[in-house]
């Protein structure tokens, strides 16, 4: 009897696990990726995407721990020999409100681009990078993320905080050598910036009046190194709050200079010296 009742509860442990793996593996089928067909046309036409493309990587975790600021790193690397260069990296969250989470122009004949943020993501979804060369062709990695409530996530900082700290830049450049990654498009030194900004989403409500919170969020950045750009950006509700981005570049020894505005017209301006 013993025996018998060992092989019902092993009978039923191995049904229950194997029920989730088959849901979890449903969250994953083929309908996942409809919303990204539907607006697919929106932002690229009928212009032809090279799926999990060889040329980029895509890290983001598969359960987020914050659904408000889920990390995300991109590397997009050219094979040897490749005249083309990288020109732009869109990066996309399927199931968000505005799934369009930014746009990056990168500057001079970039043949590899390592770049990380943290992203918003409001239910499971797939994150893409969709990366343009300068052929015009695209090339895309996707990554499957379990989370909920990114973009509806109440801000970590109350609003008197924020404003005090508004627009307020951190930026700096870590070398080579103290990046401790040995993947070739991070082998270059990487510029990190971050801006003070609660880059709201219209979908927070004020806890006091329980009203929503009018969207009001960086939406453009342009760095610059002397007269050459390192990189601009377009970006939407997706970025988390206190955007951080960092990226790869290749440092010439000119000061680096950062222009960002946000919804509301607000204008944000640092800059970085070279080292002496």
């Amino acid at each position: 009897m013993h025996r018998y009742s060992r092989r019902i509860r092993l009978f039923l442990a191995v049904t229950f696990f194997s029920a989730l793996a088959v849901t979890a593996a449903a969250a994953q089928e083929p309908g996942a990726d409809a919303s990204w067909k539907s607006f697919k046309p929106d932002v690229f036409g009928e212009r032809p995407i090279e799926a999990a493309s060889p040329l980029v990587r895509l890290t983001a975790p598969k359960r987020a721990e914050d659904a408000a600021m889920v990390p995300i790193s991109v590397e997009i690397v050219l094979p040897e020999g490749d005249p083309r260069t990288i020109s732009k990296l869109t990066l996309i969250v399927d199931e968000n409100p505005a799934p369009l989470a930014a746009t990056f122009t990168f500057g001079g004949n970039r043949r590899d681009v390592a770049l990380g943020t943290r992203l918003r993501v409001n239910s499971y979804s797939y994150v893409r990078a969709i990366a343009e060369t300068s052929d015009g062709g695209l090339h895309m990695a996707e990554s499957y993320v379990k989370a909920s409530g990114g973009c509806s996530a109440p801000a970590m900082k109350d609003e008197e905080a924020q404003l005090k700290n508004l627009g307020q830049l951190k930026l700096k450049s870590v070398k080579a050598d103290a990046l401790g990654d040995a993947s070739k498009a991070s082998r270059v030194s990487q510029l990190q910036l971050m801006i003070r900004h609660p880059n709201y989403s219209g979908l927070q409500m004020d806890p006091l009046t329980r009203a929503y919170i009018p969207a009001k969020f960086v939406d453009n950045i342009r760095v610059t190194q002397g007269d050459e750009l390192v990189f601009s950006m377009q970006g939407g509700i997706s970025l988390s709050e206190d955007p951080a981005i960092r990226v790869s570049y290749d440092p010439a020894g000119k000061e680096i200079h950062v222009d960002a505005g946000d919804t509301d017209g607000r204008k944000f301006e640092g800059a970085l010296k070279p080292a002496s």
